[in-house]
């Protein structure tokens, strides 16, 4: 409800309720803050591997004869899933009376498929080669692979399924067991789990070493890229085969009775109406019918959101792939050096990627003492401001290492060591904005409903519609729009560029006043 002045008071959600913390059933007993953390780990493994997803599989599937401008259509799986797969696994969790808990069996079942998809994945360019592909050696033949492309393309999109059908359910677990420690406090651990899991991925994406620690990665398909991509991905599988075996331990469940199976459906689908047999398709309708009903402000906030993520998806999308070719001057189709210059860059990108989560994670520590010195929309805004300048930047280093480079391959792979740092200060200060992106629209929606009286979760889902749209118009539309402008990231990059800056203008305008007061403790929420 908004206050005198059109300020909004925020406080941070407590678990005090069963619809506060979307409808769990509380642990047997107190559960210890070590348990809780260990509890949380699996969210480490699938970040892990989410890491890898974002900055080696846009560059790597171009080397399989998908093209720059078609490779952005193979993303078009994680808004869609992210709308579908989670609402309905999340209610299917919510209603579930295994006897290992409500969440635990399909957070086992979705590793289990995550850990099948990465390793399909990993040996795409094998199962192509033995599928009809080339049988001439990966090091001569750089032509277009289109078994291995399909192969790939299909693991990628399990992958990205796989991936929603557990992010759900491990979040609804952490709520389930944060007991008195507070939901702000576990909702805290799990987002350490996942910058952890960010930092582990990205660090392993720039190493280029897995082929020389794994020399049997290697084969007639599969090049020295390709043997460090499936080094990678192994690795992956271990990693959140350890963090699902610690959480399936220490996260001790309580069976759900089916007095509170019948609550929990109730609260989720925040109808009282709705008869027992017709929850789950009502669910999913509700999140459209509610936008006759939302909060006063909430309409500001979904836009602004759909605008901020519309300029921040072609980054996201083309991080590495831009320092493979703007700035290492590579091409993952052209002569072995200039193959090699690419994967030179990517390897850069993705260790940019982790200076930019390690940003991330202490700037987000950062987010609600701002909030309280200078409001949340100040905060928002200033976040836009400066996405607006970093992708204007990219343009600025491009052209500064276009200038420098004179045609040659080698000169392109020791240039100029400004031109490098620069990157990757870019790289680190977008760290910032990115954790604004991952907090602040969430919290004040999250307020915005306590405000009206409830239906977090609705507001929450409505405004993963502002989130999914625009990736979907990104992933269909970002690289027939670099292609129209001669196949490079920078066109991209500079129509993200404007709409940061309008967006800038939209939130200052547009966006509810925040009460300065209301940021006591962070809520990070957001997160691939």
């Amino acid at each position: 409800m908004e206050k005198g002045g059109g300020e909004v008071e925020m406080a941070a959600p407590s678990c005090s309720s069963l619809e506060e913390c979307g409808g769990s059933t509380p642990p047997a007993k107190p559960i210890s803050l070590v348990r809780l953390v260990f509890s949380c780990m699996v969210a480490g493994g699938v970040q892990y591997g989410w890491a890898l997803q974002l900055s080696l599989l846009t560059p790597y599937v171009q080397t399989l004869g998908l093209s720059h401008a078609l490779s952005s259509i193979m993303w078009l799986c994680g808004p869609i899933a992210g709308f579908v797969v989670q609402p309905c696994v999340g209610l299917w969790s919510d209603r579930c009376h295994a006897r290992f808990g409500r969440r635990r069996p399909f957070i086992l079942a979705g590793c289990l498929l995550i850990s099948m998809a990465v390793t399909v994945i990993g040996f795409s360019s094998d199962i192509g080669y033995a599928l009809g592909d080339t049988k001439e050696h990966c090091s001569v033949y750089h032509g277009p692979r289109w078994h291995a492309a399909i192969v790939y393309v299909l693991g990628f999109w399990l992958l990205d399924f796989s991936n929603n059908a557990v992010q759900g359910p491990a979040r609804a677990l952490m709520a389930d067991l944060s007991g008195h420690h507070g939901c702000s406090a576990a909702n805290a651990i799990f987002c350490s789990w996942m910058a952890f899991g960010n930092i582990l991925g990205y660090s392993s994406g720039s190493s280029g070493d897995w082929h020389k620690w794994f020399p049997f990665l290697e084969t007639k398909a599969c090049c020295e890229a390709c043997a460090n991509l499936k080094g990678a991905f192994l690795i992956a599988v271990i990693f959140l085969a350890l963090s699902v075996t610690v959480t399936m331990i220490f996260a001790k469940e309580v069976p759900l009775p089916a007095s509170k199976s019948q609550l929990s459906t109730k609260v989720e689908s925040n109808s009282e109406d709705v008869p027992n047999g017709d929850t789950g398709r009502t669910n999913l309708l509700t999140i459209f019918k509610s936008f006759k009903n939302l909060p006063p402000g909430m309409a500001s906030v979904l836009l602004v959101t759909a605008l901020t993520w519309l300029s921040w998806f072609p980054f996201i999308l083309y991080d590495t792939d831009w320092m493979g070719r703007e700035v290492y001057h590579g091409d993952p189709k052209g002569s072995p050096a200039q193959v090699d210059a690419y994967n030179r860059g990517v390897r850069e990108g993705a260790f940019g990627l982790l200076l930019n989560s390690i940003v991330l994670g202490v700037t987000s520590f950062l987010i609600a003492p701002m909030c309280r010195k200078f409001s949340a929309k100040i905060v928002w805004v200033m976040s836009n401001f400066i996405m607006f300048a970093a992708m204007a930047a990219t343009a600025i280093i491009s052209v500064w290492s276009m200038k420098d480079y004179k045609g040659s391959v080698q000169q392109a792979i020791s240039a100029d060591k400004d031109v490098k740092a620069a990157a990757l200060v870019l790289f680190a200060a977008l760290g910032f904005p990115l954790a604004v992106l991952y907090s602040v629209p969430f919290a004040v929606t999250a307020q915005l409903a306590v405000n009206e009286g409830g239906g977090q979760g609705l507001c929450t889902g409505v405004l993963n519609i502002s989130i999914v749209i625009p990736q979907v118009i990104i992933a269909l539309g970002a690289g027939p729009w670099d292609a129209l402008f001669g196949k490079g990231n920078i066109p991209a990059f500079a129509l993200a560029s404007a709409i940061a800056f309008v967006c800038g203008f939209v939130g200052f305008f547009m966006l509810p006043k925040i009460s300065k007061r209301s940021f006591k403790t962070a809520a990070i929420v957001g997160g691939h």
